[in-house]
């Protein structure tokens, strides 16, 4: 598809701002988490498939490249967006996407961990409704910078980045494949994927867009949650983060948004259970880690049996409790909130640490 002068231009503008982003936060991430997602913005702007490994040499002379030029950017501001003859602010979703409709081109923006800035531009491939919510599923990807977020809700609507799924399922498949879990081996069998109980790469290539489309409600009632559950607000959630961004409260916070979500009544586990979806549930407890995994204990036990018996209800049993646990949770923090205005940071921190880190088992960051 062939693109006029003026939406070269109006790319172009995505593409500065996502790289100002990036330029601003890329501080935000880990060693490990940095060196994969360089990695894929690499893949992406080369049109690499997941699977097809750079030479180390190339990604390090196209690293060192982004470094030196995101450091001549780090301290612009972001590029207005000039749509039908109009400069328009880079978060004025509405106006940019009207001029685009035709097009079947989706321009995005928001904040994601730790505020950090997300642009993207993307082709449309469907358009879909699940539990009254809309959802738009993105192809091709235009414009991006390195976060690269494969779901979200923008204005109401649930976008999917099927491109940034791909990635998603290849890397954390192939981080995830060495520890053998019974869930993921239990996905994956269902796919044809394993031969003497291990997995086949090439098999795998053949199937990933089989099964980025097969489990794609995963991310989409994901979504559906985050929309429906209404007991840990948007509002406290971006309160929190703005006070302590990048702190062990954002991340606890946003994991324990991420349980309540997918525990809701009409969230993920519930519709794996009513349609029986066994290969979905085996991805969602095989990539369920970290805090969520801290904030959702009753899942391994509900697997483990769930895995012998086949009873179904092992499941809704671990998601019922667990959804009653977090809610009063919930409420915890969001009376820690209410704190804020106040009393100072450190007496804040320490409540947070004393009724909620405690509780969980989990170390208190110094």
């Amino acid at each position: 598809m062939s693109f006029s002068s003026a939406q070269k231009k109006l790319i172009e503008n995505i593409q500065y701002n996502c790289d100002v982003s990036d330029a601003r936060d890329h501080g935000i991430y880990s060693m490990c988490s940095m060196v994969l997602k360089l990695r894929n913005l690499y893949k992406w702007e080369q049109g690499i498939e997941p699977w097809d490994e750079p030479e180390t040499g190339d990604l390090l002379d196209w690293i060192e490249k982004k470094e030196n030029y995101w450091a001549t950017i780090a301290g612009e501001s972001y590029h207005p967006l000039t749509v039908n003859g109009r400069e328009l602010s880079p978060h004025d979703l509405e106006e940019v996407n009207s001029a685009l409709q035709n097009e079947k081109i989706l321009y995005g923006a928001g904040y994601g961990r730790s505020l950090k800035a997300v642009f993207f531009l993307a082709r449309e491939l469907e358009r879909q409704n699940v539990e009254d919510c809309p959802v738009i599923v993105l192809g091709e990807e235009i414009a991006k910078e390195m976060a690269s977020p494969f779901a979200m809700v923008q204005d109401g609507e649930i976008i999917i980045r099927r491109e940034s799924l791909r990635f998603f399922f290849w890397d954390q498949v192939q981080e995830l494949r060495s520890s053998c879990r019974s869930s993921l081996q239990y996905a994956y069998n269902h796919y044809g994927l394993l031969k003497d109980g291990n997995l086949e790469q090439e098999r795998f290539k053949e199937k990933l867009d089989s099964i980025v489309d097969g489990e794609m409600d995963l991310f989409i009632y994901h979504e559906v949650g985050e929309i429906l559950q209404t007991t840990f607000d948007s509002e406290t959630l971006q309160a929190l983060i703005g006070r302590f961004p990048g702190s062990v409260i954002e991340f606890v916070c946003r994991a324990l948004k991420d349980i309540l979500a997918d525990t809701h009544p009409r969230g993920v586990l519930s519709h794996v259970i009513r349609e029986q979806r066994g290969s979905t549930l085996g991805f969602y407890v095989g990539f369920l880690d970290g805090l969520r995994a801290k904030l959702f204990p009753e899942m391994q036990e509900g697997w483990q049996d769930f895995h012998k018996s086949g009873d179904w209800r092992c499941i809704e049993h671990a998601r019922a409790t667990c959804r009653e646990n977090n809610l009063q949770l919930a409420e915890k923090i969001k009376r820690i909130s209410q704190m804020m205005g106040d009393y100072p940071d450190d007496k804040i921190t320490a409540r947070f640490n004393t009724q909620i880190l405690e509780t969980l088992g989990l170390d208190t960051p110094h």
